[in-house]
């Protein structure tokens, strides 16, 4: 590897699994300290195996992002104190795709799809960029999905979510 994240640090959201454990495990391979966050702490405990087992530096924080501004700010201020106010890099992974379709999504479900893949990373980036600012800037990632451009009959919610995410980047 390059290192070319040495001496930067990075707060990844659903960093247990899938696509936020392999970017934990890419960004510490580079050298960033990563905090890695989700739900499962016995899954946060593996991520960490591996980062460690590479030399990498990793801490985990558990989150449960639920939409609310103060676990979105909650997990901002427990992962910058990890990492001595500072945070480099967020990368807005966290995110849910529960089985159903237009026909079937209770009115429950769809407020909690938003809330976990749309307001939890607003409110995240509003509690982070702050401190970005403050220390001369920062890099903001917000995971997309293909699904939002292509039709998936099962997975309309889902690409909405990810289109209002899109746009949100955009702006």
């Amino acid at each position: 590897m390059t290192l070319r994240l040495k001496g930067k640090t990075a707060l990844i959201t659903g960093s247990t699994s899938n696509i936020g454990r392999a970017a934990a495990v890419g960004f510490a391979a580079e050298g960033a300290h990563v905090i890695v966050s989700g739900r499962d702490d016995a899954r946060g405990a593996a991520v960490l195996a591996e980062i460690h087992a590479a030399d990498g530096v990793a801490d985990y924080v558990h989150a449960d992002l639920d939409g609310t501004a103060e676990a979105s700010r909650g997990l901002a201020d427990a992962a910058a104190e990890l990492l001595d106010g500072r945070i480099d890099i967020l990368v807005n992974n966290a995110g849910i795709f529960p089985p159903g379709n237009t026909l079937t999504v209770d009115p429950e479900t769809f407020d909690r799809v938003y809330a976990v893949n749309v307001k939890a990373p607003f409110f995240l980036t509003q509690a982070v960029a702050p401190g970005m600012i403050a220390n001369g800037g920062g890099v903001i990632i917000n995971l997309g999905s293909w699904v939002a451009r292509l039709s998936v009959p099962v997975g309309a919610l889902y690409a909405s979510t990810k289109g209002a995410m899109e746009t949100l980047t955009r702006a």
